[in-house]
């Protein structure tokens, strides 16, 4: 690529990175506003402390060594396990029990800020530069996971009132599957409880492996594709929160279950659904997260299902049981409405219809399908704010008109992405050729 071409391209990624820092930092002032420590504190802890997801680093890194070579990777992991062992042993030595987070994983932290460092001053031009994309793709899925809780803080702070009354109320039209899904989990035992809850946990790493796969060629061609899931994964995790400033939700366990303690509108869930009536914000504690609207994890379980249609079979399977398992353990756990995770699907549709268009530079296809996907999520938060007493009166209606205005979004994204496929090219046909005369 001549210099000219690619002064825009550097000067548009410093640019990105300003704009991280200054994310980073204004969530980090904001958490030390309310007494806490904010992602840069938390993160910069785990390189001695023990991390709060030893499985998320090592996926971080195992991230950032899409671009190295295998003998790289073998060193890098390598050295990240032998860091760990080291840390473990001095920690046994010194009689440190570690009561929170996990006790590995700072080894695959210390590589990552390693092959920064060596980035920078042992890598020249392009490879620095790859280089530098792994390890900022790497330590971006930390960062996520570190400014997502810090997001999850601010909105426990900042909004002293909940709209799970509305949402309760709306959920009638699609029949209480919370309630329902919540009775079907407690019958399963602890065996069906454990599972879903791995899973639930362990969402990240599920989506790391998907991307594992979608990059596993960017060592031999030197480059990233346009287009894969974490650039998604991120994206969400992102836009996600500002959502839950807008439309703050605790969830039924909390609003409506035992969870909520003396601030719960009644023991309900999962046995009694809640009755039908007009719908008020209800007051709720300083510390549970109002994560509910949209469900980012149904957002994520979507994601990961689109970008394992086109692996292996096991990769399909995995991301097909990852979703109706993260879906389960979303209703069934009793941290989402069934309202929630309408709005979720829809939400990572559109965000990932808005990625992929990026890439194919805002086509008209594309363009079309960003704008109907967030009219119907609007759409969606408006009715649940402002009609959700109506849904309930009248659930064979407003239930149907929910699944379909969602189904509209699936059918607008498998047709447009269908569009985008590189197709085959038609055979050649002859040309006429006048007859003789």
């Amino acid at each position: 690529m001549p210099a000219g071409g690619r002064r825009p391209r550097v000067v548009l990624w410093a640019a990105a990175g300003v704009v991280v820092l200054g994310f980073l930092i204004a969530l980090e002032l904001a958490a030390r506003h309310y007494g806490m420590p904010g992602p840069i504190t938390e993160q910069a802890r785990e390189v001695v402390f023990p991390p709060k997801s030893g499985f998320l680093l090592y996926a971080s890194l195992a991230l950032m060594m899409v671009v190295l070579t295998w003998r790289e990777r073998l060193i890098a992991a390598g050295t990240a396990i032998g860091i760990d062992v080291t840390i473990i042993l001095v920690r046994w030595a010194a009689g440190i029990t570690v009561t929170d987070g996990h006790p590995f994983g700072n080894g695959a932290l210390w590589v990552m800020l390693g092959y920064g460092v060596i980035a920078v001053t042992r890598r020249t031009g392009p490879e620095r530069v790859l280089l530098l994309k792994g390890v900022g793709l790497g330590l971006l899925l930390v960062a996520g996971r570190k400014t997502g809780d810090t997001w999850l803080l601010i909105t426990s702070k900042t909004r002293p009132s909940v709209l799970d009354q509305y949402t309760a109320t709306a959920d009638h039209a699609l029949g209480n599957p919370s309630w329902l899904v919540g009775r079907l989990v407690n019958a399963s035992g602890p065996v069906g409880s454990h599972l879903l809850d791995y899973v639930y946990i362990q969402l990240a790493v599920a989506a790391v492996v998907v991307a594992l796969y979608q990059l596993r060629n960017v060592a031999d061609e030197r480059r990233f594709p346009r287009h894969h899931l974490v650039r998604t994964f991120l994206a969400i995790g992102v836009l996600g929160p500002a959502v839950y400033m807008v439309f703050p939700v605790v969830g039924p366990v909390f609003a409506f279950g035992a969870d909520g303690g003396h601030w719960a509108m009644a023991a309900l869930w999962p046995h009694t659904p809640t009755p039908v009536h007009a719908p008020h914000p209800m007051r709720f504690d300083g510390m549970t997260p109002r994560n509910c609207m949209p469900s980012l994890h149904t957002a994520w379980a979507t994601t990961i299902f689109i970008h394992s249609r086109k692996g292996p079979r096991f990769l399909r399977f995995a991301g097909a049981f990852w979703l109706v398992a993260t879906l389960t353990a979303t209703l069934g756990f009793g941290y989402h409405y069934g309202v929630d995770l309408v709005a979720g699907v829809v939400f990572a549709l559109t965000v990932e219809t808005a990625l992929r268009a990026h890439a194919r530079d805002w086509d008209r296809p594309g363009l079309r399908l960003v704008a109907h996907g967030t009219a119907v999520f609007t759409a969606l938060l408006l009715s649940y704010r402002f009609f959700p007493l109506r849904m309930a009166e009248h659930p064979w209606l407003f239930g149907p008109l929910l699944l379909l205005a969602m189904a509209s979004v699936i059918y607008g994204y498998t047709r447009t992405t269908r569009l985008w496929e590189p197709g085959t090219a038609p055979a050649p046909q002859p040309i006429p050729r006048p007859e003789p005369a």
